[in-house]
């Protein structure tokens, strides 16, 4: 039988509407592709008979993954409560203290402060449950797989960046590996599409026939782009997909679309630029976030006022004059300002109207233009996006980095 997975999310930041949960959705991902399709993922708060509820459900399945209270203060609570659920006595490793110890004397002096202020919270991080093993430390918080009676748990710190680390480390752990075992992972394939609806493409997917028996198709949006994921054995519904969508279809996995760019423009030896005015930096930031992109990205300028466009990107007066900051004419300006600024190959540029205010008749809340200009073309785009401020921003960067895609795919079969 196919092993029980329960994901729990804690932190009263996260109910309250202070943060957004990024643990969560990985974890889920993380265990589905490993065959675990989680049963639940629970957030929940630092109230310890609500967290501990929540902890007592997830150890009635095979395998519990737990993010967040693994601080030094009153409020983190979870090893506590997962020591009372599952039955455990919780006492100090003193070989963990001392790993802590360290780590936060270091803190201590880089900050100034008396390592007395310290103590109280390095034994409470240096608790663990009965029989728990360390897998390692982020910061001062320490990552533990905790064996129960008929399950194992595994407990990460809150911080994305170091939860996904210890995860890594939780993977090799033996216990993880014996319930890993008992699961099958699944048959996946992924059809990423750009420039099409979702409608569309639950038309196209019901026009090749549906889902066969023992295959499961979703279809999700993400920021403009329709992902289509295929659970089971798909190969002849993954081709009919293919041929009814292109030519739509961009990629067959899961990267980025930035380290997407990056790639094609390392194999075709083209450097890139940017120039913003409305998403602030935001390309660049997703270009930037890729490991080796100085490679291939030269820079960026964020030209918010009028006269930064005129100054930095060479903008024409008379262009701003005549159609505003807003306009094709000015991104096509900008990204050919950017290309001679920064010495670029490509550039993308955008402007636009994020909202909430600003807008107008003619130019609306939503309204953004696109232009990416390269040795071998130009690519233009005029866009009317829906949303908040955070929206506009965050689907125009997505729409910005696909121009850029398909100005470089259009170079490579020119090249060809």
């Amino acid at each position: 039988m196919t092993p029980r997975a329960a994901v729990v999310v804690t932190g009263s930041e996260l109910v309250r509407g202070g943060r957004r949960d990024a643990n969560g959705p990985f974890l889920a991902a993380e265990l589905t592709n490993r065959g675990l399709e989680p049963d639940r993922i629970t957030i929940v708060g630092d109230e310890p008979d609500e967290l501990e509820t929540a902890l007592r459900e997830g150890l009635q399945g095979d395998l519990l993954v737990i993010s967040g209270g693994l601080g030094p203060t009153h409020d983190d609570r979870t090893v506590e409560l997962l020591a009372r659920a599952a039955g455990l006595e919780a006492t100090v490793d003193p070989e963990l203290e001392r790993d802590i110890e360290q780590i936060s004397r270091r803190i201590a002096e880089r900050f100034r402060r008396p390592y007395a202020e310290f103590e109280q919270g390095v034994r409470k991080q240096a608790t663990v449950p009965e029989g728990g093993r360390v897998i390692g430390i982020a910061g001062t918080a320490p990552g533990l797989v905790v064996e129960t009676d008929g399950a194992v748990a595994v407990v990460l710190p809150g911080p994305p960046p170091e939860l996904r680390r210890l995860w890594q480390a939780a993977l090799e752990d033996e216990a993880v590996q014996r319930v890993l075992a008992r699961a099958e992972p699944p048959h996946r394939r992924i059809l990423r599409v750009y420039g099409v609806s979702e409608s569309a493409v639950a038309r196209a997917l019901a026009e090749v026939g549906g889902e066969p028996e023992g295959v499961q198709a979703t279809i999700c949006a993400h920021d403009g782009e329709i992902w289509v994921e295929l659970f089971g054995e798909g190969e002849a519904l993954a081709v009919a997909m293919r041929q009814a969508l292109a030519p739509s279809v961009f990629a067959e996995d899961d990267r980025p679309v930035e380290e997407l760019v990056l790639e094609e423009a390392r194999a075709q030896g083209i450097t890139v630029a940017t120039a913003e005015s409305c998403t602030g930096g935001l390309v660049a930031a997703r270009l930037t976030s890729v490991a080796g992109a100085s490679d291939v990205f030269r820079g960026g300028l964020v030209a918010y006022e009028n006269d930064v466009k005129l100054s930095q990107l060479n903008v024409p007066e008379e262009t701003l004059a005549a159609h505003g900051a807003v306009s094709a004419e000015t991104a096509a300006a900008m990204a050919a300002g950017a290309r001679e600024s920064l010495g670029a190959d490509v550039a993308v540029a955008v402007t636009g109207v994020a909202g909430p205010g600003g807008g107008t008749r003619e130019k609306p809340v939503g309204l953004v233009y696109l232009h990416a200009s390269g040795p071998e073309g130009e690519r233009a785009r005029e866009l009317l996006l829906p949303g908040d401020r955070e929206a506009v921003r965050r689907r125009a960067t997505a729409a910005a980095l696909h121009l850029v895609r398909e100005l470089l795919a259009r170079s490579r079969h020119n090249s060809v």
